[in-house]
């Protein structure tokens, strides 16, 4: 059997590779749809992996910035993700002029590649009169160090809310309120509500009641302001509801 070989084309940093990316997929590079990229970008790096490629930290630097950016797009007040986003594609831009530049200078010719000028003399004057305020300075040093600190890998712990976050079962829920409705015959919606410690938990909980509902062994009486539920029938087996 003829052994098959894969040949991934080869990229200057991960600027080049996104730069790549966006080409081939004819996706906006204004308007970048930042979860579409990640998963291109991510898929690629997957492929280099399981090819058996050194893959340079450059770009697995470029990949959690990627993740993170695309994490905090996620969440419901995302302004964060946001910003993120536009520099990056600023930086995008800014890589594809100079890209675009540097091939209109390059010059091909029987393998090299040069530009040339007659020489001309320069005068200059090197007195520096230019007199700063000090708050300017400051600004101009701050702008600097957060451009170098945005370019980190975000820390562990910024992935710490998200992968750590309890998952509730709407089916736990549904034979946990079973269980509290043989002991009492019924009781009351709020009380039930009341037990919830997390947001998801109470989700899990108002879902466990509509199915119970829906199949029957849970009957619901009384108003808005006071819901009880009442045991019907135990249910048979498992609920098919996930």
């Amino acid at each position: 059997m003829t052994e098959l070989n894969y040949k991934l084309d080869v990229f200057e940093g991960p600027m080049d590779l996104l730069l790549h990316l966006i080409t081939k997929h004819k996706l906006n590079i204004y308007d970048i749809p930042i979860i579409e990229l990640v998963q291109q970008y991510t898929d690629y790096i997957r492929q280099m992996q399981e090819l058996n490629l050194d893959v340079a930290s450059e770009f697995l630097e470029m990949a959690a910035r990627l993740i993170h950016i695309k994490s905090l797009s996620l969440l419901p007040v995302h302004e964060e993700g946001e910003q993120l986003r536009r520099e990056l594609t600023g930086e995008l831009i800014e890589y594809a002029e100079c890209k675009k530049a540097a091939e209109a200078l390059s010059l091909q010719t029987d393998g090299f590649n040069f530009q040339t000028r007659t020489p001309e003399k320069i005068e200059s004057d090197m007195t520096y009169t230019r007199i700063h305020d000090p708050i300017e300075l400051m600004n101009a040093y701050m702008r600097v160090m957060g451009k170098r600190l945005r370019n980190l890998p975000p820390k562990f712990d910024v992935f710490k809310p998200i992968v750590q976050r309890k998952i509730v079962s709407v089916s736990e829920k549904i034979k946990n309120i079973v269980s509290i409705l043989s002991g009492t015959g019924k009781v009351r919606f709020r009380d039930i509500i009341l037990r919830s410690k997390s947001r998801s938990e109470l989700v899990a909980v108002f879902l466990a009641v509509l199915e119970l509902a829906k199949t029957g062994n849970v009957g619901l009486s009384g108003d808005k302001q006071e819901l009880s539920l009442e045991l019907i029938s135990v249910p048979e087996g498992e609920l098919d509801f996930d």
